[in-house]
């Protein structure tokens, strides 16, 4: 018995999950116009915060993980999730065939390109896929936000309306 061909109906299972993992400390606008364009290539896409474990955040996992929860909510086919340990094997435990990664800019390549290829390494199985945000966002990062907020600029522009709400919110504890 030979194996099926890759353009086959029986290669991919549906429905299609991809894994849209990061950091998103906080999600911003330009992560959730990539969730909403994957939404247009996969069936269901998983937003999942990976828990790093010598970095403190911004917000805690948890509440990011319910911050990207109310910014997709208009999306009924994506939700938020966070793991722990390799995001391969969440993929895995997921029954994810697709990661999507978001390239910003030329600095966003190497390091992209270098989990890509240890992704494929450990899992073959699971293709990565890069979509590149509007030009409106291409420039924003969590790190930006982060960093105009601290300096008591206009960050809301930048992030969902939840994730300007807590971070005023914090901003005024602070």
């Amino acid at each position: 018995m030979s194996a099926p061909d890759p353009g086959s109906s029986t290669d991919l299972p549906r429905p299609l999950t991809a894994v849209y993992a990061g950091s998103f400390d906080p999600i911003t606008s330009g992560h959730v116009e990539i969730v909403e364009r994957a939404l247009r290539l996969f069936d269901r896409v998983i937003v999942a915060v990976g828990r790093h474990p010598t970095k403190t955040g911004y917000f805690s996992v948890d509440e990011r993980v319910a911050l990207i929860a109310e910014s997709i909510a208009h999306l009924p086919r994506a939700r938020a999730d966070r793991y722990d340990g390799l995001m391969i094997d969440f993929c895995s435990q997921q029954g994810a065939r697709v990661i999507v990664r978001g390239l910003r800019a030329h600095g966003d390549f190497e390091p992209e390109f270098q989990i890509a290829s240890a992704n494929r390494d450990l899992r073959p199985e699971i293709e990565t896929v890069f979509l590149i945000p509007g030009p409106d966002h291409q420039f924003v990062s969590s790190s930006l936000v982060r960093e105009i907020a601290g300096h008591g600029g206009d960050f809301a522009r930048y992030v969902p309306a939840p994730v300007a709400a807590a971070m005023r919110q914090r901003l005024q504890r602070a």
